[in-house]
C-alpha cells in the first residue's frame, strides 16, 4: 500500500453498529454501540451501560462480549452514537484499554462524513503500553 492510500473501512462493521443503535439503544442508559470484527470474520456487537457510577463505555462493553464469544482476536472497531450520531471516536479510558488488548487494532473514526480506518496507537501519541511493563 502506497503512503497515498489509506486502509478500506469496513462498512459492514459500521452498518453493524448502526443497526445495534438504531434497534437497542433507548433511553439515556444505552446511548451508544460498537462493533468489532474478529481476525475469523466474525463480527461482535454491544451497546454501553450507562451508569451515574461511570458504567463502562460500548468499546468496554464489546471486549468483554467478543471474549464471551470466544472472540479474541479483534482486528477493527467501531462506534456509533444512538439517534443517528454517526460514528464517534473512543474517549481516552477505551483508547487505552482497547490499545491493551489489541495492540495492532484499527478504530474507524470520522471527519465529518468522511470515514478512514486509523491504528489505535494513533489516537495515542506516546501512550503507555501496559505490555511493556509487565514481568516477563
Amino acid at each position: 500500500m502506497s503512503t497515498n492510500e489509506r486502509p478500506a473501512v469496513d462498512e459492514e462493521l459500521v452498518e453493524a453498529a448502526l443497526e445495534v443503535a438504531r434497534r437497542y439503544a433507548r433511553g439515556d442508559n444505552h446511548t451508544v454501540a460498537a462493533a468489532g470484527r474478529n481476525a475469523d470474520g466474525r463480527i461482535v456487537t454491544a451497546l454501553n451501560a450507562y451508569h451515574f457510577t461511570g458504567g463502562p463505555c460500548a468499546e468496554l462493553v464489546l471486549i468483554g462480549a467478543a471474549a464471551g464469544q470466544g472472540a479474541y482476536d479483534l482486528t477493527t472497531v467501531v462506534a456509533v452514537g444512538d439517534r443517528e450520531r454517526g460514528v464517534i471516536p473512543p474517549c481516552g479510558r477505551c483508547r487505552q484499554a482497547l490499545l491493551d488488548y489489541f495492540p495492532e487494532l484499527r478504530i474507524i473514526v470520522a471527519k465529518g462524513k468522511e470515514l478512514r480506518s486509523v491504528p489505535v496507537l494513533d489516537l495515542l501519541p506516546e501512550a503507555y503500553v501496559w505490555a511493556d511493563h509487565q514481568d516477563e
